[in-house]
């Protein structure tokens, strides 16, 4: 899965004002996108998928392989807490030109590692594509131990990479350090992208790459190549803005950014909200910096 390196981009879904989908603006990301992305991530936190129904998941999803045209590969999330109804959607999945589903751990449940590893076989034996295991405790309130992990990654053929998330480096050395060569470990926090390639990371799918995928992707790929001071370099000028990107929520404060350089308005379906007027300004004042 050497697609899967690298950066991928969890997009934002572009919503009008009366909570419709902006197809425009969506394809306005997409072509924004392509000058350094090296995948797409649909349907993940970042992009609502929460707030849509499955109809309009597909359809931006049919939307984005349109317009994306066989340049990047794309992954799709598929997720959710009733494991049933995943594995469902999993073999009635027909959309060609997707790589890999993206699939969190179940949220609100609480599982134990078992019902953990137990969610994923099944996942693997249903699934028509490779999956992404996506490990966020913060919205799941579950952790996924480098143990069960590893089990998945020798037991479940389907399952080819994680989304680490979890916020804590002694994880990330420790799957690193388990894991099998071929299991890809992306990271799932632009903040910790340079300790996490550092720690023998193969990417990220990360946030922040919405705005500047072609200057986050040079960070990865320089610490990829062992070039940790230009890595360290860039990611210093960026960090700012990663510290002030979540502050409110996400995808509130990566649609702001996206506002303040003109590619995609602020809006959100609710529960979800814009950020306050002084974030806004702390979020432009980033933007300007950067240039």
């Amino acid at each position: 899965m050497q697609e899967l390196k690298g950066l991928g981009v969890a997009m934002v879904t572009p919503f009008q004002e009366d909570g419709s989908v902006h197809y425009g603006d969506l394809d306005k990301l997409i072509k924004h996108l392509h000058n350094g992305a090296d995948y797409l991530v649909v349907m993940g936190t970042t992009g609502e998928a929460i707030t849509l129904s499955e109809e309009e998941q597909l359809a931006i999803l049919d939307f984005v392989i349109e317009k994306n045209a066989g340049k990047l590969p794309i992954v799709y999330g598929m997720g959710g807490n009733n494991t049933a109804d995943i594995v469902r959607q999993m073999k009635a999945f027909k959309s060609k030109g997707v790589t890999a589903f993206l699939s969190a751990s179940p949220a609100y449940n609480k599982p134990t590692q078992e019902g953990i590893y137990r969610h994923y076989r099944a996942l693997s034996e249903a699934s028509p594509l490779p999956i992404i295991l996506y490990n966020v405790p913060g919205r799941t309130a579950s952790n996924v131990l480098p143990a069960t992990v590893l089990r998945i990654a020798k037991e479940c053929k389907s399952i080819v990479a994680i989304k680490e998330a979890a916020g804590i480096i002694e994880q990330v050395m420790e799957l690193s350090r388990i894991l099998p060569k071929s299991f890809l470990l992306l990271s799932g926090d632009d903040a910790l992208a340079l300790p996490h390639m550092a720690c023998g990371g193969h990417g990220i799918i990360s946030v922040v790459g919405n705005a500047y995928p072609a200057f986050f992707s040079s960070i990865i790929s320089a610490s990829a190549n062992g070039d940790f001071e230009k890595a360290r370099e860039n990611h210093y000028k960026l960090l700012p803005l990663i510290a002030n990107l979540f502050k409110e929520g996400n995808p509130g404060g990566i649609k702001e950014v996206l506002m303040h350089m003109g590619i995609c308005q602020n809006h959100m379906r609710l529960p979800l909200y814009p950020v306050s007027n002084d974030l806004s300004n702390v979020l432009s004042s980033a933007v300007a910096e950067l240039g």
